[in-house]
């Protein structure tokens, strides 16, 4: 949720599997309206790493909210306007990035821009090019962090906080593996002012996903595509981590006290879940075991 035209009532923000972004508008009293796709400032949807995925080979892959036709013997993918010919001998593919985002100010200019992650890894930030109240996104970029693109394992979820506490804003990222890593901001106070964050090389703040999918375990344990919230949970003064995820466990073989635990079901060796675990932190940078 941010304030994407400071009015006072937050919107809800959300990716898609397509790639779109949606945004419900606030309304009093935490009310919504329905969905509508983020446009950039020429009217066309946000939609990071989207369009064109793969041409070789005999597919021409697509991503992004989009249908075929057939007309005339040939054949078409529609997005946005556009008729993209699919070459003879080649079939349709539309796919998605599985966009994943978090409203910021991120060049400090007074307005929320958005950083985007996608299921290739990648993190993207659109500029807002207007003002806080009339937002006008600009051109998606790809973030660098220690001369490289930003880039994880898969499912890029991205979230800032100031982490190291230096007053700066820090960028977080969960994995496609479990991990959550860590890019610090470590922009001097002159280049700071002037709202350009430098991301410093990957730190591991969790490590990845340890759970064995051939043989899940009988007790919940971390899993994969984690998406994370920095905030103070225990009001100790530091930011905690919150890190939700999708993982694999044993059935119960039959109902027990615990509502928490599934009941077996016949014919099922596991069972679907999507844990959030608490990482309390001990130290300005360190964390305990999951909770």
């Amino acid at each position: 949720m941010a304030d994407l035209d400071a009015d006072g009532n937050p919107e809800l923000l959300s990716g898609s599997w397509p790639g779109e972004l949606f945004v419900f508008q606030g309304g009093p009293k935490r009310t919504f309206a329905a969905p509508e796709k983020l446009k950039n400032k020429d009217g066309k949807s946000v939609n990071c790493g989207g369009g064109v995925m793969q041409s070789g080979g005999d597919m021409l892959l697509f991503a992004g909210d989009a249908t075929t036709e057939q007309k005339d013997g040939k054949t078409f993918i529609l997005y946005e306007g556009e008729r993209i010919e699919v070459p003879a001998g080649k079939s349709p593919g539309i796919t998605g990035t599985a966009s994943a985002l978090h409203a910021v100010d991120w060049d400090g200019d007074g307005d929320l821009d958005l950083l985007v992650g996608n299921i290739r890894g990648d993190v993207w930030l659109v500029p807002n090019e207007g003002t806080a109240k009339a937002h006008s996104f600009g051109k998606e970029q790809a973030l660098t962090a220690g001369g490289a693109p930003v880039h994880v394992e898969g499912d890029a979820g991205p979230f800032c906080a100031d982490w190291d506490g230096d007053g700066d804003t820090d960028l977080l990222v969960g994995s496609g593996d479990g991990s959550v890593s860590l890019f610090r901001n470590t922009a001097t106070k002159e280049s700071r002012a002037k709202g350009a964050p430098v991301l410093a090389a990957r730190e591991t703040l969790v490590e990845k996903s340890k759970m064995d999918w051939s043989n899940p375990p009988a007790e919940p344990a971390p899993g994969v595509r984690s998406k994370i919230c920095a905030a103070d949970w225990n009001g100790d003064g530091r930011l905690d981590l919150l890190v939700g995820d999708f993982a694999q466990q044993k059935p119960a073989e039959a109902a027990t006290s615990d509502s928490a635990r599934p009941k077996s079901k016949p014919g099922r060796e596991s069972e679907n879940h999507g844990w959030v675990w608490l990482y309390l932190r001990t130290g300005p940078n360190t964390k305990t075991s999951a909770r």
